[in-house]
């Protein structure tokens, strides 16, 4: 059970660095969009700060989450950043949900599987 949890944690993390990486190198094609997210596209992509923000912060914490010692702070570190996916992809691409939704269980599975280290940093 440990390799698995480890292979599905890596998986995870490589996920966020990669999409991270993608905010600042735009590597991957953008897929066609309704005109309707491009709208929503357009407005967030107006706040200068925010996508590098995000990007730093996915690097960041996949990074973290692949060292078990660190693996507690960049869960808590991404999640409000699948908080926003998921409220992303219910609003505006409902087809995203069935992956979006995965790695949001796996997001709360490493909270719970290290909420002593967690409740370390709430007291």
């Amino acid at each position: 059970m440990k390799i698995i949890k480890t292979i599905v944690f890596a998986i995870f993390a490589l996920m966020f660095i990669n999409a991270g990486l993608d905010k600042f190198l735009h590597y991957m094609p953008v897929p066609p969009m309704p005109e309707a997210l491009q709208k929503v596209n357009e407005a967030i992509m107006s706040l200068h700060w925010l996508i590098p923000l995000v990007g730093f912060i996915e690097l960041l914490s996949g990074i973290l989450i692949l060292i078990p010692k660190t693996r507690a702070l960049g869960a808590v570190m991404v999640f409000p950043v699948m908080v926003g996916i998921i409220c992303h992809n219910a609003t505006f691409m409902p087809e995203g949900l069935m992956i979006s939704g995965i790695f949001f269980i796996i997001n709360l599975w490493i909270l719970f599987d290290n909420k002593e280290k967690i409740k370390m940093l709430i007291n």
